[in-house]
This record gives C-alpha cells, structure tokens and sequence, in this order.
C-alpha cells in the first residue's frame, strides 16, 4: 500500500518572517490529518526556522533544490551534506529549473544519487511542453527523463516521482484526472522497464500543475495517482491543509 504524499512547494516566495508565520499558522491543521504524508519546502533561508516551528509535528521538511558535490567552489549551491540534518526530502528536476536555469538529465541523475547518498528522499519532477504534449509527444519526453535522470541508479522506493506538464504549472490550466492517470501508468510502465515491475508498484507518483482545494479530488481519487506537488496553493494557510485533508479521505476510502 503506497502511502499517499502532499508536498507544498514555496518556491521562491516568503521572507523568512513570512515563512514562519505561514509554517505556524498551518501547523495545526495538519497535524491534525492522519493517513497521509505531509511536506513542505520553503526556501533555503527559512529552512532552520521552519523546521523549528513544525519540529514535534507530523508535517516533514523539504527542500526545492540542491547541487550535487558534497562540498567546494560552488558559490551559491547547496549541498546534500547541507540539507541532510535539515530535511527528509529534496525536489529535483522541477521544469523550472530545467527550463529557467538549463538543468540536464545528465546534472539531475548526479543530484538524484547524490541526495539518494544522504539518505534524503528526491521528488523527481518530470513533464512534457504544451508543445510536446499538442504534438503527441507526452511519453518520448517522459521516457527520455525518467532514462536520463535515473539512468545507473539502483532501483529503490525511497524515491517520488511527480508528473508535471510543464503546460500546467501556474497557469491555472491544470490536466484532467483520467489524463494524468493515463500518463502516470506510462511513467510506471517506464520505471518497469529500467527497474522491474515491483518497485515501479512501490514508488510513488505524483500528480503537480495548478492543483487546488476545487480540483484535487479529481486527482486524488485515481488509483494510480499517489498524491500531488502543489505549487500557490501550498501558500494559502487554509487551501494547502484542505488539499490535504480531502486527499487522506479519499485516500482512507480506498481510491
């Protein structure tokens, strides 16, 4: 049974003021929820604060990013050295980081092991352009990822995987429930085929790209979608744990 997952992703937003008091206000709520697993990744500077005010909580810690050598001349990098007394989860491969600052498969496999190394527990994000997707090409790209980036990894289930079509990611135009369900069996049938069929059951997969309070029923309630990366909403003290809470209900009544 695949324990079902939220992670919020604050990306780059909130001072650290701001970021404690959204953690503080949240914090109860969610604590509240059972039968589901809770994330939240702030920025860098709020890590230590947050994780603070959620310690003794049910609610875990991530971050959004993080550089694949242990330690060295990466000015402005992060290191999983870093990140491994902070954090239980680190996201990886975000198409933002793709497309905004030229991430390869190549750099993503390196930090997906790195983080693997360190006992941290990547959220790998992959997804296909409105391009891509209109031209029918969903599944070349998510092959070509999901190869890329765990390409010489050993196959394990402390690994996420989050299908986000990059054509949906803050634009409000969030996919379908049955189409996300349809291309994550594909991302399944992928992970089959470079590990074996058992771990692919194991591993979780998200869905991630404009999911709300009003939409994440539809998401939630496919049997093979395990839970969701939420962007904006992840902000909103009242809409992330609402997110939450219908996620374990539905979850709870064997979706």
């Amino acid at each position: 049974m695949r324990i079902p997952l939220i992670a919020g992703n604050w990306k780059m937003n909130t001072t650290v003021a701001e970021a404690e008091e959204l953690a503080s206000s949240m914090r109860e709520k969610l604590d509240k929820i059972e039968g589901i697993e809770q994330v939240v990744c702030p920025p860098f500077i709020s890590l230590t604060a947050v994780g603070k005010i959620l310690q003794g909580s049910s609610v875990k810690l991530g971050a959004q990013n993080m550089y694949f050598e242990v330690k060295g001349a990466y000015t402005g990098e992060i290191s999983p050295l870093m990140l491994k007394e902070l954090v239980q989860f680190v996201i990886l491969g975000h198409s933002e980081r793709r497309w905004c600052f030229g991430e390869t498969d190549e750099v993503i496999n390196k930090k997906v092991q790195a983080a693997l190394d360190f006992g941290l527990k990547p959220i790998l994000c992959v997804g296909e352009r409105l391009e891509e997707n209109e031209a029918g090409e969903t599944e070349r790209v998510i092959t070509k990822q999901l190869t890329g980036s765990l390409g010489g990894i050993k196959p394990t289930i402390n690994l996420v995987i989050a299908y986000e079509p990059v054509w949906a990611i803050g634009t409000g135009r969030a996919a379908d429930g049955l189409t996300a369900e349809t291309t994550i069996k594909r991302i399944r049938d992928i992970l089959a085929r470079l590990w074996d069929s058992d771990v692919a059951q194991e591993v979780r997969v998200l869905y991630g790209g404009s999911v709300t309070s009003n939409n994440i029923a539809e998401f939630v309630s496919q049997s093979e979608i395990d839970g969701a990366l939420v962007g904006g909403a992840s902000l909103k003290a009242d809409e992330f744990p609402s997110i939450v809470s219908q996620s374990s209900v539905i979850k709870r009544q064997g979706a």
